[in-house]
């Protein structure tokens, strides 16, 4: 089981990933921040390349569903992938291929990007959203740890969460 969300405060301009899973270190894998570029989640089977290739895209002013498409298109294994991506001016986009495991599924909406994989059930990703939205007066680190917190208690998880992270950037590399 995992699930994450990548988003943008649009009051401070921090980027950042929140993730839980049944997996140990899930930040390694996981999350990728990038001042200016963006927020990146990999998950399922993760490819840190989509996010280690895609921010730079990011960087370069490219719409997150311009850099999705282009880098699943060169991805043998997509089918077995999940990727949130955020850009530094809020706009999401979100992918779950069509051989993830249990219920997987993703939403995005301004300034996000959630998804998850093997999961009770869409209420999951309803519960992180809502928690995420319902805070938005508070930092962002604080928000993700929230929509994390909500995600967990709406029984996200179907395996027991082994680990979690919390990654945010601003305007320092």
């Amino acid at each position: 089981m995992t699930f994450s969300i990548a988003a943008r405060c649009p009051r401070t301009g921090q980027l950042g990933v929140g993730a839980l899973t049944a997996r140990p270190a899930v930040g390694k894998l996981v999350a990728h921040v990038q001042s200016d570029g963006g927020a990146v989640a990999s998950q399922a089977t993760p490819n840190p390349f989509l996010a280690l290739h895609g921010l730079p895209l990011l960087d370069e002013g490219r719409s997150p569903q311009d850099v999705l498409t282009e880098l699943l298109a060169r991805d043998p294994g997509q089918e077995v992938r999940q990727v949130g991506m955020v850009g530094r001016h809020g706009r999401s986009h979100a992918f779950t291929g069509s051989r993830t495991k249990g219920w997987a599924g993703h939403r995005t909406g301004p300034g996000y990007a959630v998804q998850g994989n093997r999961l009770v059930g869409p209420q999951t990703l309803a519960e992180i959203i809502r928690a995420f939205e319902e805070s938005e007066e508070l930092d962002l680190a604080e928000r993700l740890v929230l929509a994390i917190g909500a995600g967990e208690e709406a029984c996200g998880d179907r395996h027991c969460a082994r680990s979690a992270t919390v990654r945010v950037i601003g305007d320092q590399p």
